[in-house]
């Protein structure tokens, strides 16, 4: 991907917000796990550096953080998704617990309802995600 495109991308993501203690455990989460899949780590760091960083208390519940359940439309496919987002210890997509280092799961994070946000797919194939509900547990 070029400057110029990398830009553009960086230029359409909308304000994020993520829980202090999840920014740091996320952080650590995708340096162990670099290796695996050097780009979308690499976007979730960027995601974690770009974000507001604030206490759960001062997060709003309409915000997508670990564990929220969220519903969400991929404009590409026209598909609708309930997931929950989830550590990659307890992932289960079968049971609609989607992994935080899944390219769909890093890309939801930190986004609030009615927000979207354009985002590779594991094949690079861009798609926008915009968030309908979030529910907090």
């Amino acid at each position: 991907m070029t400057k110029h495109a990398l830009s553009k991308i960086e230029a359409a993501r909308p304000q994020i917000r993520m829980i202090d203690s999840e920014a740091d455990t996320l952080t650590e989460l995708t340096l162990q796990k670099q290796r695996d899949s050097i780009r979308l780590y690499e976007l979730l760091l960027d995601e974690i550096d770009r974000a507001t960083i604030c206490s759960r208390a001062d997060m709003p519940s309409h915000v997508v953080t670990m564990g929220s359940e969220v519903t969400f439309l991929d404009e590409k496919t026209g598909a609708e998704r309930t997931v929950r987002i989830v550590y990659p210890g307890d992932a289960d997509i079968a049971a609609g617990r989607m992994s935080i280092l899944t390219p769909v799961g890093a890309g939801l994070i930190g986004l609030g309802v009615g927000q979207s946000i354009n985002w590779p797919d594991r094949g690079g194939a861009e798609h926008r995600l915009t968030i309908i509900a979030v529910r907090q547990q």
